[in-house]
């Protein structure tokens, strides 16, 4: 590693340390989704956050576009959602002299990070429209190119409980999100620091930590980060380990219809180099893929019919499997 890489990482580490401190004084008490949330977003990715209302996942998105100095826009998704509504369209309009042309408006896609509220209540159609962009970060209107801003990041939810009225995303485009960051219930003591926090006359607001020039720098640096062979072979038979074509572990085998891809492996090896940035850490190290791997693969394995019936849980076998490799 030069002495000038050692010198951006060190720069870049303190940075991102001063960007969660921020965000630590609005969202109170989800250490771990805030990590895992600016892991995503450092490795260039998108996340997508489950839990119940009242999670403060909205908070949370509009906390981190603040700090990080994000153009950010929220999208709240309803059945009778259109692809239009969200990736924008072109409208007739007349000129002076009578001549007629189409002009493009865009849609809210058109932003640097976008919350995508319930996006499991939109129509398959207008998933595909988002979950487009999100893979090629661009989209096509009449034929025409139309690039989408950068950095371009979307941190979507869902609710895991209320089902009815809804369109589960199919796993090929689950696997558009780099992250499945699960957010649950504050332990009792975090409650209560976030009822007095919230309730009273004064309330914080967020600072900028940093810029989006800055932040793709440091998406930068994460790829140029460097990773040992201990760690992309642990990543290796994780990912491959997972599938149950491939696997030597009988608990995957029975209770697993089909596993990961290789973007799970790009996924993690972007996410561990990210993690470790934000530990302010130089090189990532196996705990990383360790730490990881629920977030990473829960959401690109499908169990099968009788695993279901049978109760059992994807992070088990996770554990499981994760256990059996490190």
């Amino acid at each position: 590693m030069t002495v000038k890489l050692d010198t951006k990482l060190q720069n870049a580490s303190t940075k991102l340390n001063a960007a969660k401190q921020e965000i630590g004084k609005i969202v109170i008490g989800q250490e771990e989704v805030v990590n895992l949330a600016l892991t995503a977003i450092l490795s260039g990715g998108h996340a997508l956050l489950v839990g119940v209302p009242g999670l403060a996942k909205t908070l949370l998105v509009e906390t981190m576009a603040k700090v990080l100095g994000l153009d950010g826009k929220r999208i709240q998704f309803t059945p009778d959602l259109m692809p239009a509504d969200i990736i924008g369209s072109e409208v007739l309009e007349e000129g002076a002299k009578g001549k007629r042309t189409f002009r493009f408006i865009p849609g809210p896609v058109f932003c640097q990070l976008l919350m995508a509220d319930e996006i499991n209540r939109a129509s398959p159609r207008t998933q595909s429209a988002l979950l487009q962009a999100m893979q090629e970060r661009f989209i096509t209107v009449a034929g025409e190119r139309h690039d989408l801003p950068k950095p371009f990041h979307v941190l979507a939810t869902q609710n895991p409980i209320e089902q009815e009225g809804t369109y589960p995303l199919p796993e090929a485009q689950l696997d558009r999100f780099l992250f499945q960051i699960d957010v649950n219930y504050p332990t009792e003591k975090t409650e209560r620091d976030i009822l007095l926090a919230t309730t009273g006359t004064q309330i914080s607001a967020p600072k900028k930590a940093m810029t989006p020039k800055q932040l793709m720098e440091m998406q930068d640096l994460v790829r140029a980060m460097p990773i040992g062979d201990g760690v992309v072979d642990c990543i290796l038979a994780l990912v491959r380990g997972a599938r149950p074509e491939e696997t030597e572990h009988d608990d995957i085998r029975n209770a697993v219809s089909w596993g990961p891809g290789p973007r799970a492996g790009q996924a993690l090896m972007l996410a561990t180099r990210a993690r470790a940035l934000l530990d302010g850490r130089l090189s990532p190290s196996i705990d990383d893929v360790i730490a990881l791997a629920t977030p990473v693969l829960k959401h690109r394995m499908a169990l099968s019919f009788a695993a279901r019936a049978d109760g059992i849980h994807i992070d088990d076998l996770i554990t499981k499997l994760v256990s059996k490799i490190s």
